[in-house]
């Protein structure tokens, strides 16, 4: 186990935690369970934090972070042939590589397309984008951990649609965030939830 992995283990208990088993060069995963009502399942880089991010001046002390998905109760992430379920494990590896490979960082409001063109996430989730950031329904649970001399940040990995993205751009982070925030959305993964914005929006790109 990783320093975080034990530190992870000392929060949300053994039996909540576990390894899963990734191919060869890819980034160590965690698996997590948090024992909310309802609970909730995290798919966690484990060790991404080893990476010393080059961030901006504002951003100082926040080099080091892991990233996560956060999936309802419902899934199944053991069903590794569902396309509708199992893409979370290609997405968490292809951001974690990108920023390693691309020597870039990830912080709170960053975005990324799926693929280029972009793509739906699968049959049943129309995203097409993410966002990252700060936790928002486990705010309380995923506080930053101290470990030796780092400072080590999660940063939520949050499906979003392209008119959402699009709005990001035109308005800001902030205020996608407070329409998230006022419509519900946190990083919790909801295959059926619709767009945050209304027609107006859309209609007057």
């Amino acid at each position: 186990m990783t320093e975080l992995a034990n530190e992870i283990i000392n929060r949300f208990g053994s039996k909540n935690v576990s390894e899963v088993p990734v191919g060869e060069g890819e980034v160590p995963l965690l698996r997590i369970v948090i024992e909310s009502k309802p609970p909730v399942f995290l798919l966690m880089t484990n060790g991404l934090n080893d990476f010393t991010m080059t961030v901006p001046g504002p951003e100082v002390g926040r080099e080091h972070n892991e990233i996560y998905f956060c999936v309802p109760s419902y899934w199944d992430l053991d069903a590794v042939e569902n396309p509708n379920m199992n893409w979370v494990y290609y997405w968490i590896q292809r951001l974690a590589k990108h920023v390693i490979t691309k020597n870039s960082w990830f912080g709170p409001g960053h975005t990324m397309a799926c693929g280029n063109p972009f793509q739906n996430l699968s049959e049943l989730s129309k995203c097409n984008h993410f966002f990252l950031n700060n936790p928002m329904l486990l705010s309380e649970e995923l506080t930053p951990f101290k470990i030796e001399e780092k400072t080590i940040y999660f940063l939520a990995i949050i499906p979003m649609f392209e008119d959402e993205m699009d709005y990001k751009q035109g308005k800001g982070t902030q205020k996608l965030i407070k329409k998230f925030v006022a419509n519900g959305v946190t990083e919790k993964i909801d295959d059926y939830r619709c767009t945050v914005l209304r027609s107006k929006w859309r209609s007057s790109k």
